[in-house]
């Protein structure tokens, strides 16, 4: 059984802008993380140090390098939340607190329409 993924809209809209090689390499990546789920290990995905659950997908094509944030909502359920192009060796803490916000902002929405 596969897993499924969803993509927010902000990162929808990260991919779309991206170069059409980089985008089917992006959503190729997307489609190991279907596949594999939580197996999927490095060099695709990494977990982020202080930020619970939120993880990145690395995609690299060429010289180029981009970042898609996810977490794991259910068992078999994978969030992707936003995406940024790196151009550093370190992580921009400003585009993780973006991702931990769309992921906290995601997970409030579901318990509420669940009560």
């Amino acid at each position: 059984m596969e897993n499924e993924v969803i993509v927010l809209d902000k990162a929808e809209s990260f991919i779309e802008r991206l170069p059409v090689k980089f985008q089917a390499k992006t959503y190729w990546t997307l489609q190991l993380l279907e596949r594999f789920g939580s197996q999927l290990k490095e060099p695709y995905t990494k977990s982020i140090k202080g930020y619970k659950k939120l993880k990145e997908l690395r995609v690299k094509f060429g010289s180029d390098i981009n970042r898609l944030f996810y977490f794991q909502y259910d068992a078999r359920i994978f969030v992707v939340t936003s995406g940024y192009i790196k151009k550093t060796q370190k992580l921009e803490k400003q585009e993780i607190e973006r991702a931990y916000k769309l992921m906290s902002r995601y997970i409030e929405e579901r318990k509420n329409e669940d009560t």
